[in-house]
């Protein structure tokens, strides 16, 4: 059996556009597709050259998240520098969209800031993490014990 691999994320938003601009200015996304039927909008966004590998659909007709300060759900999006962190917090806290401010947290976590989008999301940029520039040794992750 093939594994399954993750492909895409559907957002059902309350601000489209100002959905797609957020995705734009701070993750570098773009929009790679885009329909309407009457008046229902999808918006397919990508990472450049990563098109065929991962998306964002974007869907109009949703309503704003709220969620709680201690909440720690994410987007994870990896930068290459510990400057390029502090860059997209101070652009985000001049757009009042930074709820994290830059922290440095032991490995895996890395240096890393979290932002707000139009929605209610929260998206987090990192640097260090074994995912991304900077990574520390991936092998020194532990592996769950199977059951």
């Amino acid at each position: 059996m093939q594994t399954p691999r993750l492909t895409h994320i559907a957002l059902h938003v309350e601000d489209i556009d100002a959905c797609v601009q957020f995705y734009r200015q701070f993750c570098g996304m773009a929009i790679i597709h885009q329909r309407q039927h009457g008046p229902k909008k999808i918006i397919w966004m990508a990472e450049p050259s990563r098109e065929a590998d991962f998306i964002f659909v974007l869907m109009n007709g949703g309503q704003n998240l709220v969620l709680a300060d201690n909440d720690y759900r994410h987007f994870g999006f990896a930068l290459d520098s510990h400057a390029a962190v502090d860059d997209i917090a101070q652009r985000a806290r001049q757009a009042g969209s930074l709820v994290w401010e830059p922290r440095q947290e032991p490995f895996p976590v890395g240096y890393y800031c979290g932002l707000r989008d139009p929605n209610g999301n929260y998206v987090e940029f990192s640097y260090g993490q074994p995912l991304g520039p900077g990574a520390d040794d991936f092998s020194k992750l532990t592996p769950p014990k199977e059951a």
